[in-house]
C-alpha cells in the first residue's frame, strides 16, 4: 500500500528519535548461531559506556604516582583496594571496596590530542588522517553503538540496540552504515520532567495517539525512500514493523521506566544525572539493549561543576583543578559502585560489561598560572576501568612510567579495547561494512582483545 507524500515536515526531535530504530544487517539467529560456536550461553550481551567528556586524569583517578616529583604528583593521595597492590584515589572509597569487581588497564595511549579526535581514535577505533585542533571534526566512521546496532539490530522485544543517555556522543556520527543507527537520545533521567521519549503510547490505551504514531511512521518511511534508495533496508517493511513494535511495546515502555525502581536504589545511585543515568544504563542492558552510552560531563548544573578538560580556566573558570575534582569524584564513585554493585548482585556480570573512559589522559606536568592550576591533554597514557563481561576482574593491567608519562608494561591502544567490547558483543571485529564509494570498510581493522581481560 502506498503512502501519501506529507506536504509538512517532521518534527526535529521525533525524526532523530525514530530514525534511530533499526532491523539491523544481521539476524539475531546469526548472532546467536555465533555466540554458540563459541560456547557463549548468553547471546543478549551488553556493553555500558561511561565516557567521561574532557579526558580523565590517570594521576587523580587510577593511577597515582605518590612518589614522583611535586609538579607531576597526583594532587590526592592514593588508598588501598580490596585487591592487593591495586591503589586508587582517595576520592573513590566506594569503588576501592568493589576492585575485585573491574579491572584497570593502566596501558592505554594513541596520539590524537584533541577532543573530537580523541573520542574518533577510542570510540570508533580509526585514526583520523587529518588532526583537527579545533575539536570540531566529525568521524566517517560508525561508533561502537552504531555498529551494535547494524550487527545485532533490535532484540526480540522491541528494545533499541543502541541509546544514549542524555544525548549522543557528538563527535561520531553513523554514515555509511545508515542514519537509522544513530542512538536513541532519550534526555536526563534525573529531572523531574523526564518520561521515556516517545514511548507514551501503549496499545489500548490511547487508540488517537497510536493513529498519530503510525502517520508519523509513514511519513518518516516515504522521507527515507526518497532520500536514500540505494539502502535495502530502508526499503524492508519489517523496519516499520519493528519500529512501530517499539513506540507501543509495554516492555519497551517499561524499560525506559526508571520509576519502576524504588527510592532507596535510586538514592543509593544518586539523584543526579549520572546516577540516575546509570541506573536507567542497567535497565535498559537488562531489557536487552546492545550498547548505552552515557555522557558523563558534569553531574549537576552550577559553577562548581566542570567537565574533566581540566586544564587552567577549565569552562573558563579560574582555580585549582583539584577543587573541582574534590567537587565531582564523589559523583562518580556513588553512581559506578552502585552500578557495579547492583550488575553483581542481580547476576548480570556476565551479560553486562561497563567501560569508564574519556578520551585521553592529562599531561603529567602540572600547568601553572594566574589563573590556577591544571593539567593540559595528553592521549600518550591513560587508564580505562572494565567491570562484567564474563572477564577477569580485579587486577591491573599495564603500567606507566614513575610520572604517568607513558606506559612501559604491555601497553595498548583504543583499538585493543574495543576488540574486547565487540567480542563480548559477539561482533565479528573483521567483518567489513561497504562506504559510500562502495569500498569495503572492516570494523576494526587493527586490535585484538585484551589477553589478560578474557
Amino acid at each position: 500500500m502506498s503512502v501519501e507524500r506529507c506536504p509538512g515536515s517532521i518534527p526535529r526531535r521525533e525524526f532523530l528519535q525514530l530514525g534511530s530504530l533499526t532491523l539491523g544487517g544481521l539476524s539475531l539467529t546469526d548472532v546467536l548461531a555465533q555466540r554458540a560456536a563459541t560456547g557463549d550461553t548468553h547471546p543478549e550481551t551488553s556493553v555500558i559506556l561511561l565516557y567521561c567528556h574532557g579526558g580523565p586524569s590517570q594521576l587523580e583517578t587510577y593511577d597515582l604516582k605518590p612518589r614522583a616529583p611535586r609538579e607531576y604528583r597526583s594532587v590526592f593521595s592514593p588508598i588501598a583496594t580490596s585487591v592487593p597492590g591495586m591503589d586508587i584515589c582517595e576520592m573513590f572509597p566506594l569503588q576501592a571496596r568493589l576492585a575485585d569487581k573491574f579491572s584497570l588497564v593502566r596501558s592505554l595511549h594513541h596520539e590524537m590530542s584533541s577532543h573530537s579526535d580523541g573520542g574518533i581514535e577510542v570510540l570508533t577505533g580509526k585514526t583520523p588522517v587529518k588532526p583537527d585542533p579545533t575539536s570540531t571534526s566529525k568521524s566517517d566512521h560508525p561508533d561502537v553503538g552504531s555498529v551494535a546496532s547494524r550487527i545485532r539490530g533490535m532484540n526480540a522485544r522491541a528494545i533499541p540496540p543502541y541509546v544514549a543517555i542524555p544525548s549522543k556522543l557528538y563527535m561520531t556520527l553513523p554514515r555509511y552504515v545508515g542514519s537509522h543507527h544513530a542512538p536513541f537520545e532519550i534526555g536526563d533521567p534525573s529531572s523531574k520532567n523526564y518520561k521515556p521519549p516517545q514511548l507514551n503510547v501503549v496499545a489500548g490505551r490511547n487508540d488517537s495517539g497510536l493513529d498519530d504514531r503510525r502517520a508519523l511512521l509513514g511519513q518518516l518511511d516515504t522521507f527515507r525512500r526518497d532520500v536514500d534508495r540505494q539502502s535495502p533496508l530502508l526499503a524492508n517493511d519489517k523496519f516499520r514493523e519493528l519500529a512501530f513494535r517499539m513506540l507501543t511495546s509495554p516492555e519497551t515502555a517499561a524499560a525506559f521506566d526508571i520509576s519502576k525502581e524504588n527510592d532507596t536504589l535510586r538514592d543509593r545511585y544518586g539523584r543526579n544525572i549520572w546516577g540516575q543515568g546509570c541506573l536507567l544504563a542497567r535497565r535498559l542492558a537488562e531489557a536487552g539493549t546492545a550498547v548505552i552510552s552515557l555522557y558523563v560531563d558534569t553531574p549537576k548544573s552550577g559553577q562548581e561543576f566542570t567537565n574533566w578538560d581540566d586544564h587552567v580556566m577549565n569552562a573558563g573558570r579560574p582555580g585549582h583543578f583539584g577543587d573541582f575534582m574534590r567537587t565531582r569524584l564523589p559523583y562518580l564513585d556513588q553512581s559506578l559502585s552502585a552500578l557495579i554493585e547492583d550488575i553483581y548482585q542481580r547476576g548480570l556480570d556476565r551479560r553486562i560489561m561497563v567501560v569508564v573512559m574519556g578520551e585521553f589522559g592529562r599531561t603529567p606536568r602540572l600547568s601553572h598560572n594566574s589563573h590556577g592550576t591544571g593539567r593540559d591533554h595528553w592521549p600518550q597514557a591513560y587508564t580505562a576501568l572494565v567491570s562484567g563481561g564474563n572477564l577477569k576482574m580485579g587486577q591491573v593491567v599495564g603500567a606507566t612510567n614513575s610520572k604517568a608519562e607513558y606506559p612501559t608494561e604491555r601497553p595498548y591502544t583504543p583499538k585493543d579495547l574495543l576488540a574486547t567490547v565487540y567480542r563480548h558483543l559477539g561482533i565479528d571485529r573483521r567483518q567489513t561494512f561497504q562506504d559510500y564509494t562502495g569500498r569495503p570498510i572492516h570494523i576494526l581493522n587493527e586490535g585484538e582483545p585484551i589477553r589478560e581481560l578474557i
